[in-house]
């Protein structure tokens, strides 16, 4: 198997069309696991505000040229009654299928954990639906561990 040479840089603007494709993949992908999301046209992100805040980093993975993964961090700040007082909660992660396998959400992440430690935040905060079972057992390889199981209830079914 060829390795490949996967570079990862900050989003720029002109990367907004490609990102929205992104996107809107993530949201393909999802619906299986959330039959509470509106039909299309929907959107999850304000990728303009994340790429251009302080207190996001949106990164994309460049193979040959082309845009083939993404991700973000965004640093918030915790409920008052929880510590610490900020963490850093990451999301957009998406790489093209064709990509997939290869190392590249892998090196995402880590340079998104980079950034985070960097900012000297100790906590890192993720969304990950309970049966999408390919996230989880990719999370959990970096060590995050499962916290709060948000339950719902659908009155109608």
């Amino acid at each position: 198997m060829k390795k490949i040479e996967i570079k990862i840089r900050e989003a720029k603007i002109d990367d907004l069309n490609t990102l929205k494709l992104f996107e809107q993949a993530i949201i393909e992908y999802e619906r299986p696991f959330a039959p509470n999301l509106k039909e299309d046209p929907i959107e999850y992100y304000n990728l303009t505000d994340l790429i251009q805040r302080e207190s996001a980093d949106v990164l994309v993975a460049i193979v040959d040229g082309k845009i083939v993964g993404s991700g973000y961090s965004l640093i918030k700040n915790s409920k008052p009654y929880k510590k610490p007082e900020q963490f850093a909660y990451l999301g957009f992660m998406y790489v093209l299928p064709e990509y997939r396998k290869k190392g590249i959400n892998r090196k995402i992440i880590e340079c998104l954990i980079d950034r985070v430690k960097k900012k000297n935040i100790t906590e890192i905060q993720l969304d990950v639906y309970a049966k999408n079972k390919n996230a989880l057992n990719a999370y959990k390889k970096f060590g995050f561990k499962p916290d709060l199981l948000k339950m719902r209830l659908n009155t109608k079914e």
